[in-house]
């Protein structure tokens, strides 16, 4: 069985099966590759035979190009006026392209002007009216689209040639195509607006063949085609005759051969013509005189005209006179203009008469309103006239035709109409005749009009069945086609008697009848006046039907089911009036709600289907299948997984056809059959969600994993939705955290009441029916009691999902706590002595911490004793003041008071901090300490104190080293130099005097004082011991000197 086309084909395909067919449907399209030139008028033909339905059949026409050759472009419907794309939207709305429709089941593609972007692969689809798919419903082609490369010139000039002189013409014809094709050409010769005539031809089988006016002259050699070059063709006419005056040009067409072996003109072309005139030598001319008719009736209109067959007319002067009874009514001169006598000149007046020159061989008189006295003989007389030199024109030879008479009949007034019928009650196939007859008896010639009209039962107004024209003519109204194929009609002459005979009567045709008959004048400009009319008598015809044994089962049943089941209704007729009956079934269902059943499908009894308003409301198009058995008696609907909405009580209603003598349906009988109460349930909740309470308890920043496990569900197929909820603590009520839908669809609960966890939360389901709620660095703030709620989602017939079940899980009750403080620092006590003006470190030791991640905040505090006294006692009090304060970001309090200048501060490690006090002095004796805070930060980055210790105390004692000469002298610049440079120079001098003395003295008293053993005063150099620095005092020794 083929497949039925792609848009009759979704998941849940529509079997409307309708018994046996006796064809298959089969669709032809033309054969390709066809190869067409660009700017062409291109046709492809489709048809489809083997189908069943109407006999006019929808076309659809697609075209998938070589850009894109699985994509098909809609390009034009027979059907819907929206079908086209786009691109194709403009042309078609424009008849650039269109389709025409050539009998019912075949249609040709127009492409007016062939573009190159048409070149693909056409489709033809023709859309299904069958009982069941069976067959082939689209057909394909190739269309090649080449460029059109036929050229085809000749000069244009203008030739003047003389009787019996030779005529030769050359045209250029040339093609660069790359298929295989052939090329034809043709000389045409063309006068006036005149049609052109066909000289000779060079076929595309190269057979040489001469148009019907030359095919003498071809074959006596007077006429040749010759080729003289390889693109070059030339006419040669001997002998010219002064018919062959007029526009010589030839025209070439490029053939090539289709795929079913036939020959097809690609394009055709014209050259630019030449124009030839022929001076012509025979002299000879002979007349004729023409009329419609000889007998006519008062006020009729005649017309004859008189026919001048000669050589080169336009190069003559002609004279014309017409003459009545040989009498003179008119004279045209060379000028064309009419004289008349004096009667006929007052009938021309008013405008009763009319003589005229309507070309150069044709002269006409028209008598528009003819009277008893112009029955007569008529006759014209033609005289050849030659122009002499000075202008007056000569008489030469004349001639004339032979008489023509008329008659011309008075008008009986005064006529009556009459209607018979011997069969005025007939059966369906019999026949009855209806006649008309007039009185008196008018002649055949009399233009009398006979129009049967009819009056269908039931109606009250009549309408034009046929009529004899006055012309003697068959119109048949536009109202009642159907009547032409059985009807006849007839006028005898003799009796005036027109007779309706009409075959295998039906009730189309029951009704009143009468005949109109009408007298008419004909007018002097052809048109019609009505001079009299009359109507016949009512005829009643009566058509009788069958009488009707129809029967339909009237029993009844009840059907319960479960959703997504399929629901089987049938519906069987019993008895029926013909074996030729066709049965229109329509189904029915009645909702407790309802007043009245709703039309579900209706099936004609043409085997189309229509869809009710119920099936259109409640989607039950998708899911609908109708049968008819192979006997044609019994019917089954079946309603498609079943939804809980289509419970209620369905029944069908018959109709019985049958096929009337005119090939027209008609409902003879109709009945309802008994009722199916349907029940349709939901499937049966079995959804459970694990109802198990547990208690999860984690430390600050770690993950935590929650679970909500489907222990069972109502169906496989089904689709869950999840939602976690929160109580915090402090909350009246349980917050959203997060809904995984259906869809897998992740939303959020309300921002403000989530705040941060929004963006740490996670939600997974690993495994069928176990979903996961995550929170990552999870916080104190979200301690609280986790549930989740799961609802289970079904998909209906209609695939629509609706929520059959929901459940809860058990209580998950989080806590997350902060780390516990492990914080400890050196408590241990020290002693420290300094000197002034030295420093002295003191040290904090930080011996665990809670968390390697925390900072510290570290601040020193000095305790020292201040005095405060009375006059009765003195007191001591401890001031404890900060010295520096270094927080957990590193940022340091300002060194204020004494302590400005003198502060360094160092991290030896982690855990060990220093700071160093500059410069000691006295007032820096007392016992110090340091405090530590320990910050963590949570997972919101927000830090927190989580525990703080001081240390031990250390006591330092800064001693004052008094004034010192060492400490006055480096102090002063002027008395260090006077101490350490000055006095070297004095000293030198002074040593140098001294050994001066001395040495004189020894020479000039031996035998001195010294000699009598008295000591001599000596001071020996003095020891100088200083700082470049000065950081230590100079120390200047003077040791006491001793006697030599």
């Amino acid at each position: 069985m083929p497949t039925p086309p792609p848009h009759l084909a979704p998941p849940l395909l529509l079997l409307l099966c309708l018994g046996l067919a006796s064809a298959q449907r089969h669709v032809a399209v033309q054969e390709g590759p066809l190869y067409r030139t660009e700017g062409s008028h291109v046709t492809l033909w489709c048809k489809v035979s083997g189908y069943q339905g109407p006999a006019e059949q929808n076309f659809q026409w697609s075209i998938y190009l070589p850009s894109a050759p699985e994509r098909e472009v809609q390009i034009v419907s027979t059907a819907d006026p929206s079908f086209p794309y786009a691109i194709y939207t403009q042309r078609v709305h424009s008849r650039e392209i269109y389709v025409e429709r050539v009998q019912g089941d075949a249609v040709l593609l127009h492409i007016k002007e062939l573009q190159d972007r048409d070149a693909g692969e056409y489709e033809c689809h023709t859309p299904n009216t069958d009982e069941r798919y069976f067959g082939s419903y689209s057909a394909k082609m190739n269309l090649v689209v080449i460029p059109d490369s036929l050229r085809v010139t000749a000069v244009p000039q203008t030739l003047h040639k003389v009787e019996r002189d030779s005529l030769e013409l050359k045209c250029e014809v040339s093609k660069s195509t790359a298929q295989h094709s052939h090329v034809s050409i043709a000389w045409y010769r063309q006068r006036g607006g005149e049609a052109p005539v066909e000289v000779i031809s060079l076929s595309r089988d190269f057979v040489l063949r001469a148009g019907g006016t030359y095919a003498q002259r071809q074959a006596t050699g007077d006429v040749r085609l010759d080729k003289v070059g390889e693109t070059t063709s030339k006419l040669t006419i001997y002998n010219l005759h002064p018919s062959d005056q007029g526009e010589f040009y030839c025209e070439a067409a490029e053939w090539i051969q289709d795929p079913d072996k036939s020959w097809y003109a690609m394009t055709r072309k014209r050259s630019q013509g030449t124009i030839v005139n022929v001076q012509a030598t025979d002299k000879e001319f002979s007349v004729r005189l023409e009329t419609e008719k000889r007998t006519y009736i008062v006020g009729e209109p005649v017309e004859f005209r008189c026919i001048l067959e000669a050589q080169n007319v336009p190069d003559r002067y002609f004279s014309i006179s017409w003459a009545f009874n040989s009498s003179l009514i008119a004279s045209l001169g060379p000028n064309a203009v009419p004289v008349l006598n004096n009667e006929f000149a007052q009938r021309e007046a008013l405008g009763q008469l009319k003589v005229a020159k309507e070309s150069d061989n044709v002269f006409v008189l028209k008598i528009y309103r003819l009277r008893l006295e112009d029955s007569g003989k008529y006759n014209c007389r033609v005289t050849e006239r030659e122009k002499t030199v000075t202008g007056d024109f000569i008489d030469k030879e004349s001639k004339r035709p032979k008489n023509i008479p008329i008659t011309v009949l008075p008008l009986k007034a005064g006529f009556a109409v009459t209607a018979i019928s011997r069969t005025p009650g007939v059966t369906y196939n019999e026949s009855f005749d209806l006649q008309c007859i007039i009185k008196p008896h008018y002649p055949s010639w009399v233009p009398v009009s006979v129009t049967w009209r009819f009056q269908p039962a039931g109606s009250t107004e009549f309408h034009n069945l046929v009529t004899f024209t006055r012309d003697g003519g068959v119109q048949w109204g536009d109202r009642y086609m159907g009547f032409r194929t059985r009807t006849a009609i007839e006028k005898a002459e003799s009796s005036n008697n027109v007779r309706l005979s009409i075959s295998r009567a039906s009730d189309t045709e029951a009704g009143k009848y009468q005949c109109v008959a009408e007298l008419w004048r004909k007018n002097y400009n052809s048109s019609w006046t009505r001079l009299a009319d009359r109507t016949s008598n009512l005829l009643e015809i009566r058509v009788l039907r069958p009488v009707t044994k129809l029967q339909v089962s009237k029993s009844k049943r009840s059907i319960t089911l479960v959703e997504n089941r399929p629901i089987p209704l049938n519906c069987s007729v019993k008895s029926q009036t013909s074996p030729d009956s066709h049965f229109a079934v329509l189904w029915y269902v009645h909702k407790p709600s309802d007043a009245d059943g709703k039309l579900i499908l209706k099936t004609t009894h043409s085997s189309a289907f229509e869809y009710g308003t119920y099936a259109e409301e409640e989607g039950l198009r998708g899911r609908l299948q109708f049968e008819r058995s192979a006997s044609g008696g019994l019917f089954s609907l079946t309603v498609q997984r079943a939804e809980v909405r289509d419970s209620g009580s369905y029944y069908c209603h018959v109709e019985e056809w049958l096929l009337s003598p005119n090939h027209a349906w008609y409902k003879l009988a109709e009945e309802v059959s008994g009722r199916t109460e349907v029940t349709v349930k939901q499937p049966d909740n079995r959804l459970q969600v694990n109802q198990t309470h547990r208690n999860i308890t984690v430390l600050e920043n770690q993950w935590v994993t929650l679970e909500c496990q489907v222990s069972s569900r109502t169906s496989p197929s089904s689709q869950l939705s999840v939602e976690w909820y929160v109580w915090r603590p402090g909350h009246p009520e349980k917050e959203a955290v997060a809904r995984l839908s259906r869809q897998s669809t992740l939303r959020y609960g309300d921002p403000a009441a989530l705040g941060d966890l929004r963006g740490r939360i996670h939600m997974e389901s690993p495994s069928l029916g176990l979903y996961l709620l995550s929170i990552q660095n999870a916080t104190v703030r979200d301690s609280g009691v986790y549930d989740c709620r799961v609802e289970e989602w079904l998909l209906d017939p209609s695939d629509r999902w609706y929520k059959r079940a929901e459940d809860l899980s058990g209580l998950t009750t989080l806590t997350v706590k902060q780390p516990d403080p492990t914080l400890q620092v050196d408590t241990a006590t020290a002693n420290l002595t300094v000197q002034e003006k030295e420093s002295f470190p003191l040290d904090c030791s930080i011996l665990s911490r809670s968390s390697p991640e925390s900072h510290f905040a570290v601040t020193w505090y000095n305790l020292r004793a201040k005095e405060a006294g009375g006059r009765a006692e003195e007191e001591e009090e401890e001031e404890r003041e900060a010295v520096l304060s270094v927080g957990p970001d590193a940022v340091f309090s300002p060194e204020t008071g004494r302590w400005e200048g003198r502060l360094r501060f160092q991290r030896l490690s982690a855990v060990l901090f220093r700071l160093t006090v500059l410069q000691a002095g006295g007032a820096d004796s007392g016992n110090y300490s340091c405090r530590v805070e320990e910050w963590l930060a949570d997972p919101n980055g927000v830090w927190y104190r989580l525990a703080e210790e001081e240390s031990g105390m250390v006591a330092v004692h800064v001693q004052d080293a008094g004034s010192t000469l060492q400490s006055v002298i480096c102090s002063n610049d002027a008395l260090f130099y006077f101490v350490f440079f000055y006095p070297f120079p004095i000293f030198g001098i002074l040593i140098i005097t001294i050994l001066l003395v001395r040495f004189k003295s020894r020479n000039s008293s031996k035998n001195s004082e010294g000699k009598n053993g008295v000591p001599l005063l000596w001071i020996k150099e003095p020891h100088l011991n200083y700082s470049p620095t000065c950081l230590e005092p100079p120390v200047l020794s003077i040791h006491p000197g001793t006697i030599d």
